[in-house]
């Protein structure tokens, strides 16, 4: 969970201590998302003494190392405070929750399993084996960018972790675990677990003081992650006046990492990582040589602190191409219940049914084919040269699959040229991406029937060769279940040497689309 951030725009005014009452909802609501899903930001006047109070996370525990002590207090202050999306038709404060964490917390409380502590690590692998998260995947951030920056600098890195839909921080000596973990309707929800030995370990979500960083332009204006590069000092502070970056799979790798450690096999470049500012006078110049070399961490920290010595490229890659990936997913799923809901609006407004079938269809396309876009990888920079991590990670990755009837799956690398050998986002077969309502999912089905079929020749989709269309959507009829039955008759018509029935999409509003099949898909 990273430190407040400057696109929040917020202006704290000094009170004196004096305290002010809270001001209405209205007047706290930084983000109004666009019918187009852009943020819009306004600027706040808040008095100190309020920010103070909404930022108070966590409550003392005394006696908490006590083994004969009762279950801790909840470490997180809940429904206080505005938190964007609360009402309808989002609900983002609702307790309803399918995320992993929510599903474990179940477990915890019906006694199916435990967390063991031990103390080098706290809870950490315990958490991490219970959530399916692999050690391999532990990626090492130097820069004061968390709620617990005081214990953050280069010697002593906050380590995260993640697979699919969980993303785990601990910071060194810390008093928590950070967890952001991804619900298939809700996105990104925030938890923390108190990592001091308790007899009743649990995660408290943590909402209101988390999405003062992970609600912004750069998690795309709804609950999100972020990967965040910056120009450091070598206290572990971001270097005052420098440029910051949001790393995703479009960034030149010139300009990911900064605030990063990075490990990889010799001659790898590692773009800012590794590198800090040695001088306050130049704040946006690094240390050149230091970024120049990513093999091996154990000069510059306690390696043996951490589950593993390495902060891993490949895992770093994939990362930066996920967060983002995770974002837009959130964001198509939030703006096509909210566009549902002003369908309904305008409905007891008595607009044309015209003028309401145009905006539900902006509504729900503009991030439809954002994703789509994304999802192929189109806007990937392209690697300079070969990409090596030091772990296993990128072969425990790959091996995860799902497997087509010929050995391929989405999460085979390259590394070469790009990242992944097949473009197309192994998070097509998350539950997030799944629970994309109608008509959204088909919109974005359709559209990839039509770049994957060759279709769509335009430019935007100019990176993807016959054969990686060819391959992406062998391999999707394979193993994605659900796709639409034009998906199917594709395969089908040139296996047998057929010419393919060209794809037409027709669109009615809310009620659904027309595929190639003439059948229609109701919302």
């Amino acid at each position: 969970m990273a430190a407040p951030h400057p696109e929040f725009e917020l202006e704290i005014c000094d009170d004196g201590g004096q305290g002010h009452p809270a001001p209405p909802p209205a007047a706290l609501a930084t983000k109004v998302l666009t019918a187009e899903g852009r943020s819009k930001v306004r600027r706040l006047k808040v008095p100190l003494a309020l920010v103070a109070t909404a930022c108070v996370a966590v409550v003392c525990q005394a006696g908490a190392d006590s083994k004969d002590s009762p279950p801790p207090p909840r470490v997180v202050i809940k429904n206080q405070g505005f938190l964007p999306f609360a009402g309808e038709p989002i609900n983002y404060r609702s307790a309803d929750l399918n995320d992993p964490i929510a599903q474990l917390e179940k477990r915890l409380e019906r006694g199916e399993v435990s967390l063991s502590y031990e103390p080098r690590h706290g809870y950490l692998q315990s958490v991490l084996h219970a959530l399916h998260v692999p050690i391999s995947s532990q990626t090492l951030v130097f820069s004061k960018t968390s709620f617990q920056s005081p214990q953050i600098s280069p010697s002593t890195p906050r380590a995260l972790y993640f697979n699919d839909d969980v993303y785990v921080g601990q910071v060194h000596d810390g008093k928590f675990l950070e967890f952001i973990s991804f619900d298939p309707r809700q996105g990104a929800i925030f938890y923390l677990v108190d990592d001091r030995q308790s007899d009743h370990p649990r995660f408290e979500r943590a909402a209101i003081d988390c999405v003062q960083c992970h609600v912004a332009p750069s998690t795309r204006g709804v609950p999100g992650v972020l990967l965040r590069s910056v120009l450091t000092m070598t206290s572990g502070a971001p270097s005052a006046g420098a440029k910051s970056f949001i790393t995703g799979q479009e960034s030149p790798l010139r300009e990911r990492w900064g605030g990063w450690y990075v490990s990889a096999l010799p001659g790898v470049k590692a773009g800012m990582g590794n590198a800090t500012v040695s001088n306050p006078e130049h704040p946006d110049q690094l240390d050149e040589a230091a970024a120049a070399d990513p093999a091996g961490l154990s000069a510059r920290l306690e390696t043996s602190a951490y589950l593993t010595g390495s902060s891993d490229i490949v895992a770093l890659m994939v990362l930066a191409h996920q967060t983002q990936m995770h974002n837009l997913i959130t964001q198509t799923n939030y703006r096509t219940r909210l566009a549902f809901a002003d369908e309904v609006r305008h409905k007891a407004a008595g607009l044309s049914a015209e003028a309401i079938s145009g905006a539900f269809r902006k509504q729900v396309e503009y991030p439809g084919e954002q994703l789509v876009r994304y999802l192929l990888f189109t806007n990937e920079a392209r690697l300079d040269g070969p990409v090596a991590g030091d772990t296993s990670f990128a072969r425990e990755f790959a091996e995860r699959g799902p497997f087509d009837s010929q050995g391929r799956c989405l999460r085979q690398f390259d590394l070469h040229t790009r990242i992944f050998k097949y473009p197309c986002s192994y998070l097509i077969y998350s539950q997030s991406f799944d629970a994309i309502p109608q008509p959204a999912k088909q919109y974005i089905y359709h559209r990839l029937f039509e770049v994957l079929s060759g279709a769509d020749q335009s430019p935007e989709f100019s990176t993807l060769s016959p054969k990686d269309r060819r391959a992406i959507r062998e391999i999707l009829v394979d193993t994605k279940p659900g796709l639409p039955q034009e998906w199917q008759q594709l395969v089908q018509q040139r296996n047998s040497g057929y010419p393919a029935r060209p794809a037409v999409k027709l669109y009615s509003g809310s009620t659904g689309y027309e595929g190639a099949s003439g059948a229609r898909v109701e919302k």
